[in-house]
């Protein structure tokens, strides 16, 4: 790696800032349907414990722990894993995102920036999508891996939203041995939720940006990036 790849970051965020959609049920309906189709019979559950989020009856976290229960499995072995993560990277690159994006990304790479994607999901199926858009680094959302080495619905420390995804960040920035103060950081999110890495990264880009995240940007002056959603 180039000294100027090691003093010059690109974080990007993933759901609706490289991808026109989420991914995180789309994903578990893919796998649902290629392994298990009669768990899809189970969405009105996942619609309810959507409906319980909202009404602030468990965490983010939860729902996530609990749709993957219902429309994956409490656990999964790595081999069956693989080819669903596979299809459904190679569907998300294909189908699911955005131009803009694309070529800000071939863009930071051709300036030599190391390229990190830093999302709330999972890291099961992240880590595929990452390799065809040729991140260096991804900071995701864990699952806690069993002692038979299967994938559990359990997440594995915290889930990487919000102020949580800067505290994930700062974590791989110490494993890494990358001195902060020594490294330029771009940012780019289309959410809200993601304030305080804008307000940490040395540049943030509003990319897409859902109405309040516009808002933000507008008071903070940051750049508003429209990758042809």
């Amino acid at each position: 790696m180039t000294d100027r790849r090691m003093a010059e970051l690109a974080i990007y965020d993933m759901d609706r800032t490289i991808t026109r959609t989420g991914t995180y049920t789309p994903f578990l309906i893919h796998a649902a349907l290629a392994r298990a189709p009669w768990r899809l019979l189970l969405l009105p559950i996942a619609l309810l414990a959507m409906l319980g989020y909202a009404c602030k009856l468990f965490t983010r976290a939860k729902l996530k722990e609990i749709n993957q229960s219902l429309l994956l499995g409490r656990h999964i072995a790595r081999a069956d894993l693989a080819p669903l993560t596979a299809s459904f990277a190679d569907r998300v690159y294909r189908l699911n995102t955005l131009p803009g994006a694309l070529k800000q990304i071939e863009e930071d790479r051709a300036a030599g920036r190391r390229l990190v994607l830093a999302t709330a999901s999972y890291r099961l199926y992240v880590e595929a999508i990452a390799e065809r858009l040729r991140f260096d680094d991804v900071i995701a959302t864990n699952s806690i891996i069993g002692l038979d080495a299967r994938v559990t619905a359990k997440i594995d420390g915290e889930n990487c939203y919000g102020p949580a995804k800067l505290r994930m960040i700062e974590a791989w920035f110490a494993a890494q041995g990358i001195d902060r103060a020594a490294v330029h950081v771009r940012f780019y999110s289309d959410h809200v939720s993601d304030a305080p890495v804008m307000e940490w990264a040395d540049e943030a880009f509003a990319a897409n940006p859902s109405p309040q995240m516009r808002a933000l940007a507008v008071k903070r002056g940051w750049p508003i990036r429209h990758w042809g959603r």
